[in-house]
């Protein structure tokens, strides 16, 4: 990441790649049991986005509004999740869980990453957003009323052309630039800021659909 590009909580989209290679590495790595993060390429084989699916959101009186995993080769739809670390995935009850794609793609304008997402039931019917709002939890709620920078929007995909939801990306180089303050000159020197910026980055973003970065990964910041 350049000094100036650091200073102001952005990437160039040259960038975004190197710090998708390293995310995907990073979470397959120690998140072996999880469900894997993917590169998919755009139809011109240029440009290209992170890609996660097939996430369970469960609905429990306890827990309320956690992304959750199914095990590897397991049906989302009748078995529960593998018993991994409790701080990232809940128990799932089987009769009321919906189901997240989640989208990290580069946006040009803000020169930031941007999480798109889309919501769905056992049948597939896809979700309104005040549907996927009743979803969240407490705390994501608090963040999305609280926050004149955070709110979702729904628009075009920009790869796939259909209706998804983002999170809006204003105000994210402000908070990321706050993330990496400190210690932004060392981690310039190191390249350290590329390879975990998106490990920062979903660190926050993903609270708000419910989704906690393993704490394996979390120790690197």
């Amino acid at each position: 990441m350049s000094t100036k590009e650091e200073s102001r909580g952005t990437l160039s989209s040259t960038d975004f790649g190197v710090a998708a290679s390293a995310f995907i590495l990073n979470w397959n790595t120690i998140c072996s049991s999880f469900p894997q993060w993917t590169w998919v390429l755009s139809h011109h084989q240029v440009e290209g986005y992170l890609s996660l699916e097939n996430i369970l959101l469960s609905s429990t009186q306890e827990e309320h509004g956690e992304l959750s995993f199914p095990g590897p080769g397991k049906h989302s739809h009748q078995e529960d999740p593998i018993d991994v670390d409790d701080a990232t995935l809940v128990h799932i009850n089987p009769c009321k869980v919906h189901y997240y794609d989640l989208h990290i793609i580069y946006c040009n304008s803000y020169r930031v990453p941007v999480l798109y997402f889309r919501a769905y039931d056992n049948d597939g019917e896809p979700l309104e957003c005040d549907e996927i709002e009743k979803d969240l939890p407490a705390y994501s709620k608090k963040a999305l009323s609280d926050s004149k920078w955070t709110f979702i929007t729904q628009e075009e995909h920009p790869y796939l052309n259909r209706p998804w939801y983002k999170l809006h990306p204003c105000g994210t180089s402000e908070w990321m630039k706050l993330l990496f303050h400190a210690d932004d000159d060392a981690l310039a020197k190191t390249g350290v800021a590329i390879e975990l910026y998106l490990v920062a980055w979903l660190s926050v973003v993903g609270l708000v659909v419910g989704l906690r970065i393993p704490f394996e990964m979390m120790k690197q910041l």
